[in-house]
Formats: C-alpha cells, sequence, structure tokens
C-alpha cells in the first residue's frame, strides 16, 4: 500500500520539531480511521507522548456532586433539560467527602475533579472546594468544572484551594449548545489570569463533525497555554437530538486523539493528554491521562455513574499498565 508524500513529509517534519498549523491538523484527520495513514499517525504519537512524558501514566477522577435540568440546553448532554430524566440532586458534604477519600486513599490520583452545572451557587461551589481540599492530601491537584465564572471568582477558587478548571468552547458551541462561545472563551482567559491551570479538550466529537471543526477547536486550547488536552467523542444518548449521526468508534477517537497529541506536544504548559471515556485504544495513541469518575456524568443516563460508564482508580491504573507505561504517578510520602 502506497501512502502519499505529503503526508509522510509532514510526518517526519513533526518528528524533526515542526509544529503543526491548522491546515496539517485537518489534514491528518481527514484520513479514514483504519488507513495506514492513521495508524502511522498513531505510533508516531504514542512514540512521541511517551518520550516526552517520560512514559508516565496519570490517574484522575472527576466526583459529579450535583444535576438539575440544565438550561444549556446542550444536544450531546444528558442533564439537558430538554431529554434529561434527571432529577434534582445534591450530594451531602459527608457523601463527597467519602468519595474524595476513596478516590485519593492510595496516593495514585493525580488531580481530583469536582463538577457542578452551567448554573451553578459559587458559594457551596467555593465551600466543597475548601471541604476537599481539607480532606485530600496536599500533593493532589483540585480542578473545578463547572459554568462560566468571573475572574474574581477565578481568584476565589484559586484562594479556596483549587489548582486548575476544566473549560472550553466546545465543538458547534452556540449552535448545538445555547450558550455563547465568546463568553466561554473569556472564561477560559481568567483561569490563565488568576494562575489556575486550564484543562482543556476537543469534545464532543461526533462523525458529522469535520477535520476542519476539530482542528481549530485543538488548535484554541494550545492558544490558551492549556495544561492537559485530550479528545472526546459524544455518547449516543436515545432521546437526544444529536442520536441520529450515532457516534465515533474507538478508533476514530484514538485517531483524533494522536492529532492532538501531535498538535499539543510543542506547548509549554502541556504536562498531560486525555481521552475521554478511558480506552486502550486512546492511550496508545498519544493519551496519557484517563478519568476515574463518580457521582453524575453528562455522558451516562444513570444517575451514580461509577456503577454504569464510570471506572474506579484500580481500573484505570490497570488499563495504563496494561498499555505498557512503565511509571504510573503516585504521590511520594
Amino acid at each position: 500500500m502506497k501512502v502519499e508524500k505529503r503526508f509522510l513529509d509532514l510526518i517526519e517534519n513533526i518528528q524533526s520539531g515542526h509544529k503543526i498549523t491548522q491546515e496539517e491538523c485537518a489534514f491528518l484527520l481527514q484520513f479514514p480511521e483504519a488507513s495506514l495513514e492513521s495508524a502511522i499517525t498513531r505510533g508516531v504519537a504514542d512514540f512521541m507522548s511517551r518520550e516526552h512524558f517520560g512514559n508516565t501514566g496519570f490517574v484522575f477522577g472527576q466526583i459529579g456532586f450535583e444535576v438539575a435540568p440544565c438550561p444549556g440546553k446542550c444536544k450531546f448532554c444528558s442533564i439537558s433539560e430538554e431529554f434529561t430524566q434527571f432529577e434534582p440532586s445534591v450530594m451531602c458534604d459527608e457523601d463527597i467527602l467519602t468519595a474524595a477519600e476513596s478516590f485519593t486513599g492510595s496516593g495514585d490520583l493525580f488531580a481530583l475533579a469536582l463538577m457542578s452545572m452551567h448554573d451553578f451557587n459559587f458559594e457551596r461551589v467555593l465551600h466543597v472546594v475548601e471541604i476537599v481540599r481539607a480532606k485530600i492530601p496536599k500533593q493532589t491537584q483540585i480542578v473545578i468544572n463547572i459554568g462560566d465564572f468571573t475572574l474574581s471568582q477565578a481568584e476565589e477558587l484559586k484562594t479556596a484551594g483549587a489548582n486548575g478548571a476544566y473549560h472550553l468552547a466546545r465543538l458547534r458551541e452556540g449552535i448545538d449548545t445555547t450558550l455563547d462561545p465568546e463568553r466561554r472563551k473569556r472564561t477560559m482567559s481568567y483561569v490563565k489570569q488568576a494562575g489556575l491551570d486550564l484543562y482543556y479538550c476537543c469534545e464532543p466529537i461526533g462523525p458529522e463533525h469535520t477535520p476542519e471543526e476539530m482542528a481549530k477547536q485543538i488548535l484554541l486550547g494550545l492558544d490558551y497555554g492549556c495544561f492537559q488536552h485530550g479528545a472526546m467523542r459524544r455518547i449516543l444518548i436515545p432521546a437526544s437530538p444529536l442520536s441520529k449521526y450515532g457516534q465515533i468508534s474507538e478508533l476514530r477517537l484514538a485517531q483524533v486523539t494522536a492529532v492532538v497529541t501531535l498538535a499539543a506536544l510543542h506547548c509549554p504548559d502541556l504536562r498531560s493528554i486525555g481521552v475521554h471515556e478511558p480506552n486502550l485504544l486512546g492511550i496508545t495513541a498519544g493519551a496519557n491521562a484517563i478519568y476515574a469518575e463518580t457521582g453524575t456524568n453528562p455522558r451516562d443516563t444513570e444517575k451514580e455513574t461509577s456503577g454504569n460508564r464510570g471506572l474506579d482508580i484500580s481500573d484505570c491504573k490497570q488499563m495504563l499498565t496494561e498499555a505498557g507505561f512503565e511509571n504510573l504517578f503516585h504521590i511520594q510520602e
């Protein structure tokens, strides 16, 4: 099978340190997922990532501590008020702390994400950050996953004990959602201005998204200096209006993850690359970070994701080991 010269030249240039452009990113994404070009892209990304990160794998955790029908009306989200089956529910402090201790007790967790809703009670979020910060090891990072916030709120979150925030303008933001992509970007800038780490991702990827759309979103995170980049596929939720498109395969997700990797390794702030949901193909295509989850999961229709889609810490560690990661993050006493 013959591979076109333009592709081989680009891959060779990337290995030599070339920083890929948006057009080149889209070029790599236009090959079929089962093509030889895709296989080469995944292999090169895997090799370069392991070399860059010292073949070290990271486990992250997430606690979804609140759920309610969301007015953001994201067409890909199980919490959208237009079709959700969830009733409003809030985890009590005791349950949050029990989950946090379960995630962090072994010392294997790099960071714990605390997820609320797009519309959130800021004082409640601050309170949760403070009680979790007081409970878990000081070396374990806390990442906030909430809706848009101000610069002063970002600064308060940092003071309360947060280290980072997951935020982005998602694929077709403002089209498949009612949210303002420019406001989402402003929040990303506030994350950085407040001295928090920016956790970013190319998501939620569906079969209808073009290489050009994905390339633009991938590079946007690098423009903001993301601490973590990654790729996430949209999970098919039957009640969603986007269900007619289906979902991409794990192989396609791995291909996108590989392109994210090749684009992101030049970012000086980058510390890891994630793939969501965790899978072996993704962590052999450049990703070195996967998430265990409990509580609410916007990709799940079950109220408690740990009994359904969500993995636990031991599952994640085993997956990273099976993928050949020689070093797994562990807090040093």
